[in-house]
């Protein structure tokens, strides 16, 4: 991937503003950013919260964590509390296409920026609204974070072994899915626009993706009532699919279907459970996992945790070792897959999404905060004196320039 210039992207001509922070929004619109919008981030004179979420840090003002989900943008530093500060975000409205935010509900109604109001103005805009819990509703207005809404939602209580306790899902699974939901649904809003010429709200909550997430949970809830209980690695409805401790680690196997099983008890050397009564089955297997499961876990104890895995995966089996954080991004296949980016200083996670023909690019590494509000108060219009006012005001903020790397250039 890399850096293919900026025209070859899908989203290109696209003008989106960010009022987000933290993660869900952010990494929404680095995702537009990648694929070619030009993508505004608009931050508040004390910053992004994640801009302090660390050790690690890439800079003085920079964690590792805002660094991962801000590449992308050009960076205005502005003060929404002020009367000053919602005459430049009318003007930034006045070209945008998208707009994505996450304060809290109703902020934005308060300055005179509802939904309403803003579609009102501003027929063709798409309003991305990322909340915890919505605006109405017996929770709406309730703040959200990710672990919160994972225990609200029901996901923290089917994680965990099932003799432990509830666990958070080890990462903000919540946040990261709600940022692709909101990344997916401005794609639907944009191609609705093409037909109506008008735009639209894309409402998105924490607790409506936690809940989206609790299948086959949810599925079986639904079906029969019962209520699922924590299985450890291990799948609810298909056996065996655990992990299993080898002689030099932990390796997971996950049978899907009858002739993995075969293979699997065959590459064990106890070929004759396929066909045992116990074990013929799926539902058989549920239903003895503690024998199957015992039986299972003796004979791939002296076992290499990768010579099994790689075998298993050969024979069409899958499989793979636990693997740390550490081996995934040295793996040579993630990198072949080039999942890991590199420009200058700067090194992030790759793009999921794989285009043939208008591929994702890094084009700007993450700026500081305001190191774009002056290039971008004069693209609005505003001249020099206006802007040493605001900036005397503190209406407005100017950083430093782009702590990763050199200037990009805005055309």
């Amino acid at each position: 991937m890399g850096d293919r210039g900026g025209t070859s992207e899908s989203l290109v001509g696209l003008r989106v503003l960010d009022l987000s922070r933290v993660l869900a929004g952010p990494l929404c619109c680095q995702l537009l950013g990648d694929h070619g919008a030009d993508v505004i981030k608009v931050e508040p004179p004390d910053g992004d919260d994640t801009r302090r979420w660390g050790p690690p840090f890439v800079a003085d003002d920079m964690s590792a964590y805002f660094n991962a989900i801000n590449r992308n943008k050009r960076n205005i530093c502005l003060d929404l509390r002020t009367s000053q500060g919602h005459q430049v975000l009318e003007r930034l409205l006045e070209n945008t296409d998208v707009v994505v935010e996450n304060f809290k509900a109703g902020t934005l109604a308060r300055w005179g920026f509802s939904d309403e109001r803003m579609l009102e103005r501003h027929p063709r805009l798409i309003v991305c609204r990322i909340t915890g819990f919505g605006a109405d509703g017996p929770m709406g207005g309730m703040p959200g974070y990710d672990a919160i809404t994972q225990a609200y939602g029901g996901l923290m209580s089917i994680n965990g072994e099932s003799e432990g306790p509830a666990l958070r899902v080890g990462v903000p699974v919540v946040d990261m899915v709600t940022g692709i939901y909101a990344f997916s649904g401005i794609l639907l809003a944009l191609n609705a626009r093409q037909r109506t010429g008008r735009g639209q709200v894309v409402d998105c909550t924490l607790v409506d993706t936690a809940v989206s997430l609790l299948h086959p949970h949810s599925a079986s809830t639904l079906a029969d009532g019962r209520v699922p209980v924590r299985t450890g690695s291990a799948h609810p409805t298909v056996a065996p699919y655990d992990t299993f401790e080898a002689s030099d680690g932990a390796v997971f196997i996950g049978i899907g279907n009858d002739r993995q099983f075969r293979i699997l008890v065959d590459r064990l050397g106890m070929p004759g459970l396929a066909d045992d009564p116990r074990f013929r089955t799926n539902a058989d297997r549920l239903g003895n996992l503690k024998v199957l499961s015992e039986l299972l876990s003796e004979k791939i104890a002296p076992l290499t945790k990768n010579d099994l895995a790689q075998d298993l995966i050969a024979r069409g089996v899958p499989a793979s070792a636990i693997r740390d954080i550490r081996e995934v991004l040295d793996d040579p296949h993630v990198r072949h897959r080039e999942m890991v980016v590199e420009r200058g200083d700067y090194r992030g996670i790759g793009f999921p999404i794989k285009l043939t023909d208008t591929p994702a690019s890094v084009r700007e590494t993450p700026r500081a905060k305001g190191a774009d509000t002056h290039t971008v108060l004069t693209t609005l219009g505003y001249d020099d004196v206006t802007i040493n006012q605001l900036l005397s005001a503190r209406v407005v903020l100017q950083d430093s320039p782009n702590p990763n790397g050199k200037e990009a250039a805005h055309e």
